[in-house]
């Protein structure tokens, strides 16, 4: 006779906000799962008929994390608007503050929300790796916890010497950005960053962040793994062994659709490579490993499991086109979430460092991804070795800086014409964007879909579950009473519920 417990209520902590967790489990193995943003915030609403800029100092506090990435994403659509061609000095600014807000972010999730598991006793005391992971991760007091919240720390100072403040600043403005750093200025950043690039290459890599490019198949990951002692003792190698002996890379496969709406542009004197998009994180749409170029016109939103006023009979909207009417009733029946369920061409899509790699097509996740399938493990690899990839553009940027130093960062608006327009880039969890219809110099509509959306929305008109609760489906439970697998898998897609439930 079967096993089985309906209904187990996880409630996650560590996921910035307010996240339940509902399954059904048979046998030891979850079978079914609902993911509930139990929080209404109303940003949406609140933005309708106020002034066209009100959305530039309103909309970043929607995260406290990742303040800066809406910040860039409210610009960008009211850039559309002007249809302003912006000045590569201000471009490059831009771009360096972003990109370290998302590094930090990727390494105090790795570290400090996801990493720290590894140092539960009532989990992993039998884990032949425990007392190791202990003596890195235990909360406030790990060696590696400790270091990463000091290098984090000075990192973000990047964005105060070129936004005067984080979080929530203020220094981009439709048209640019309202200064440039001092030149000595511009010498403390390249001297945080490089002092960063040191800890990251010495703590986290083991190795120089050339050697780990070199790192482009299945194989070679192992090869590298058993190279030396210091590869296997970073932060990656660490990672990679407890991870695999404690079969996480067996859990949290997912929907295996993956969506990049693409993010850093370039300046028109740059030396960076132009990816797909035009921009240097590369924007597209993939099933399993292929990828097709991204139409912006191919998203919608589905609020038929949500707790929203059901429009338009049900169908999903674009966001132009969407609406945020709250309602819930208390029965309402199939509706369990204050989070949309944003979808492409229909399908659910996972977002994030992940889906980054897939769509850039880099060898080795492409390669990981087609031999085992996606899984929490890769998930999480992807985002602790991201920075490896924008620590060397940073380097670029900086020192395109220095030499434009002159060049102007800030092209005058008059007024921005009604009209829509659309701000999309990848902030640190992954796609986000923000869409402003103006009428008659107010907001008419607001709309904004956040990665979280993406990868924790509830089902859709379909019943087709969003991806973090079918990266659920088929995992183990060793324990009903800690379901740290469960953690596992959601953790590793990095939630941000304040930001679903905006």
């Amino acid at each position: 006779m079967s096993n089985i417990i309906k209904g187990i209520n996880i409630p996650l902590n560590r996921v910035e906000g307010d996240l339940e967790i509902h399954v059904d489990i048979a046998d030891g193995v979850i079978t079914d799962a609902w993911s509930c943003g139990t929080m209404y915030r109303g940003f949406e609403e609140m933005m309708t008929g106020r002034g066209v800029l009100d959305g530039l100092v309103i909309t970043p506090r929607i995260c406290g994390i990742c303040s800066l990435s809406h910040l860039t994403a409210a610009i960008g659509a009211l850039d559309v608007l002007t249809n302003i061609i912006l000045p590569d000095n201000a471009i490059r600014l831009c771009n360096l503050a972003l990109m370290a807000e998302t590094i930090q972010s990727d390494m105090r999730q790795s570290v400090l929300m996801y990493m720290v598991d590894f140092a539960n006793p009532a989990a992993y005391s039998l884990h032949p790796l425990f007392e190791d992971a202990f003596r890195r991760y235990e909360p406030l007091k790990g060696s590696s916890a400790i270091d990463t919240i000091r290098e984090t720390k000075s990192l973000v100072e990047v964005i105060a010497i070129i936004g005067g403040q984080w979080p929530h600043t203020s220094f981009m403005v439709p048209g640019g950005v309202t200064s440039i750093p001092e030149i000595h200025k511009i010498l403390q950043c390249r001297m945080i960053i490089n002092n960063f690039r040191t800890w990251y290459e010495k703590r986290v890599l083991g190795c120089s962040i050339e050697r780990w490019n070199e790192v482009i198949t299945v194989g070679k990951l192992y090869e590298w793994l058993e190279e030396s002692e210091k590869h296997s003792e970073s932060e990656v190698g660490f990672f990679l062994r407890f991870a695999m002996e404690a079969q996480i890379d067996q859990i949290g496969r997912g929907t295996e659709n993956f969506i990049s709406f693409g993010s850093l542009l370039l300046p028109e004197s740059t030396i960076v490579k132009k990816n797909a998009g035009g921009r240097f994180v590369a924007s597209g749409f993939a099933q399993g490993t292929k990828v097709e170029l991204f139409d912006q016109f191919k998203i919608s939103e589905d609020i038929s499991h949500s707790w929203y006023h059901q429009t338009n009979d049900g169908k999903a909207l674009h966001p132009f086109k969407g609406s945020t009417k709250p309602y819930a009733s208390g029965n309402s029946g199939e509706q369990y979430s204050w989070a949309k369920a944003p979808r492409y061409d229909g399908f659910p899509a996972e977002t994030g460092p992940l889906a980054e790699m897939v769509v850039d097509e880099s060898p080795l996740f492409k390669d990981m991804i087609n031999k085992h399938g996606a899984n929490a493990m890769i998930r999480e690899l992807a985002r602790i070795v991201r920075p490896a990839k924008l620590l060397l553009i940073m380097d670029i940027w900086l020192d395109e800086l220095m030499e434009n130093r002159k060049a102007p960062f800030y092209t005058s608006i008059k007024d921005i014409a009604d009209g829509e327009g659309a701000g999309i880039i990848e902030a640190a969890r992954g796609a986000l964007g923000h869409w402003v219809s103006v009428k008659n110099g107010r907001i008419s509509r607001y709309q904004i879909i956040t990665p979280t959306a993406w990868n924790g929305s509830p089902r859709d008109r379909n019943n087709i579950r969003g991806p973090w609760e079918e990266a659920l489906i088929g995992t183990p439970v060793k324990n009903p009473d800690n379901l740290i697998e469960a953690g596992h898998v959601i953790r590793s897609f990095d939630p941000c519920m304040v930001c679903s439930v905006h």
